[in-house]
Order: structure tokens, then C-alpha cells, then sequence
């Protein structure tokens, strides 16, 4: 999904001058988008480097190698909030050292928002906007954000359903710590100003275990090898579909599985049946509960902590 937005980015970023020939391109990310920037990089002739945790996988590794990125790893952390933090130490520093670096602020710069202009064109032309709901994780904030915006041009009446882990900041849950782990792909331990609270319609805080069972049903059920965010996406719109069957309901699968071999896929034998699996529906963020919740948002705006820089 990554692609889409970081190919235009990059496109507007050479043509407005912001970015010159031949510079470099810095980020901090482990899977989709460090991969989305590599590609984007070695595209347009550009130099990528990638601040990255010691979660990024051999495949990944191997591949932003031969496309030509400089990958540097900082070192584990205990906490999701305490390895986000030191990566954005570290693009600081490297900031500092090398001016001529581009930070792309895959979480800050809206920038980013522009590239799914295209993806939205495909899915009404496919599906049609009428009586539509999209569901996907939140993130970024760009992906369902950008889908929404560019779908809600023709038809304001398309329905953005965001999905969180427990865990996250964006949507007012850090209190509540997965036993599992967070799920960083749709989660954050630190405030986005991309993610434009006023475009969610619902709100679902999935679990860890939940999670699970929506990729392995995903895998199980229709032969998508799709990771956790998608598991998650998967069982919230699951649930949609069968709830207000005169919806359409697309949901947003990011990533392909291979990174959840052993932590979630070799563990399917004791996956529940998301069948079984409900929601228990709130109506104010204090009744947050594990192990899923939901919220209707109705578009409201919900004021972040300040950013981090």
C-alpha cells in the first residue's frame, strides 16, 4: 500500500524542487515503507537510507539492499514508544551530520496523502461508492485516509472504518498494554499528524490474539497470505458484512505474511474461529476493554499531544 503514496511523493517532491537530483532520501521504518522508499529512490536516481529496529527480516533486508538502500538498525528496545523514540533520535543526529538529507516524515508530511487518488478511481469503478464502507488500519493515517478523501469526492457518503491495537495513542488507547504485543503496522506509541481523526465513521481496538485469528481465517478461508494489520482488517470487516448486509465492505490488506511465519502462523492450531469472535461496542473511550473493542466516530476531531520532531 506504501507504494502508491511514496511513488507520488517523490514525483512532487523532484518537481517542486524541494528535493533535488541525486539527493538522499532518509526515513525511519521496518517493513512496508522502508521497502516503498527504496523502490521510490532507485526509480528516480536517488539515495535512500533507512533507520530500521532489529525486527526488520532477512527478505526485507535483502531486498532494500539490492535496491540500493543504506539500512542502519538501532538497537532493541523494551517498549514499541522507546524504539520509535531512538529511531527519531537517531534522524536527528543524521540531520545534523548531513543537511543535505530529506526527511520524508512518512507520519507528518500530508504529502503523502496524495498518492492513493489512483486506488480510489479503481475501487468505484469497481465496486461503486454507494453504500460503501472501507475498513483498514489506521497507521499512518495515509493509507485509509487517502483511500476515504479521494472515494468521498464522489460520494460523501463512503463509510471509513479505522482499526487500532490496544496500545496506541491516536485514537486515545495507550492506557490499555496488549498482552500480546502491539501491533506497530496500524498502531503508535507516538502522535501523526497525518492521521486526520475527523475522516474515521467507527473505530475497532483489536487485540493480539484477535488479530491472529483474522489472518489465519484470511489464509484459511480465502488463500490470502496476509499479515497481522490485515488479520485485524479482515475481522472487523467480517463482522461489517455480516451485520448491515446492504453494505459493500473493502478492507485493506497491507502486507503479505511472511514476517508473521512463526509469530502468528505457526500458531494457527489454537487460533479462535473469528465466528465466535464479537466486539463489545462503546461509547466513550474510558470503556475501552480488551480484547475488542468498538466506537462509533462520527467523524469527530480528537486533539492529539503535540508531534514528535
Amino acid at each position: 500500500m506504501k507504494l502508491y503514496s511514496t511513488l507520488v511523493a517523490v514525483e512532487r517532491l523532484l518537481a517542486s524542487g524541494r528535493v533535488r537530483p541525486g539527493a538522499t532520501l532518509l526515513d525511519s521504518s521496518s517493513g512496508l515503507y522502508a521497502y516503498a522508499l527504496a523502490v521510490a529512490c532507485h526509480r528516480y536516481g536517488l539515495h535512500c537510507h533507512i533507520v530500521g529496529s532489529k525486527t526488520i527480516d532477512r527478505a526485507l533486508m535483502l531486498q532494500l539492499r539490492v535496491l540500493g538502500a543504506t539500512v542502519e538498525q538501532v538497537e532493541p528496545q523494551a517498549t514499541l514508544k522507546l524504539d520509535q523514540s531512538l529511531r527519531v533520535a537517531r534522524i536527528q543526529q543524521l540531520l545534523h551530520e548531513r543537511p543535505d538529507m530529506h526527511w520524508m516524515q512518512q507520519y507528518h508530511d500530508d504529502i503523502h496523502y496524495h498518492g492513493y487518488a489512483p486506488v480510489a478511481e479503481a475501487i468505484a469503478d469497481a465496486l461503486g461508492c454507494a453504500a460503501l464502507s472501507v475498513v483498514g488500519g489506521v497507521g499512518s493515517g495515509c493509507s485509509t485516509g487517502g483511500l476515504a478523501q479521494a472515494l468521498r469526492a464522489i460520494d460523501d457518503g463512503v463509510e471509513l472504518i479505522g482499526v487500532q491495537p490496544f496500545g496506541s495513542v491516536s485514537f486515545g488507547c495507550q492506557h490499555i498494554e496488549d498482552p500480546g504485543i502491539i501491533i506497530a503496522g496500524i498502531g503508535t506509541s507516538i502522535p501523526f499528524r497525518n492521521v486526520r481523526h475527523a475522516l474515521y465513521d467507527q473505530v475497532h481496538w483489536v487485540s493480539f490474539d484477535y488479530g491472529v485469528a483474522g489472518a489465519v481465517a484470511l489464509l484459511r478461508e480465502h488463500a490470502v497470505f496476509a499479515g497481522l494489520s490485515s488479520g485485524c482488517a479482515y475481522l472487523v470487516a467480517a463482522h461489517e458484512a455480516a451485520r448491515r448486509p446492504e453494505r459493500s465492505v473493502l478492507f485493506v490488506a497491507a502486507d503479505t505474511g511472511h514476517r508473521y511465519v512463526e509469530g502468528v502462523f505457526a500458531h494457527h492450531d489454537s487460533a479462535a474461529d473469528p465466528r465466535t469472535l464479537a466486539p463489545q461496542t462503546i461509547e466513550s473511550l474510558d470503556q475501552l476493554a480488551l480484547p475488542w473493542s468498538a466506537m462509533a466516530w462520527a467523524r469527530r476531531d480528537y486533539p492529539p499531544a503535540p508531534a514528535a520532531h
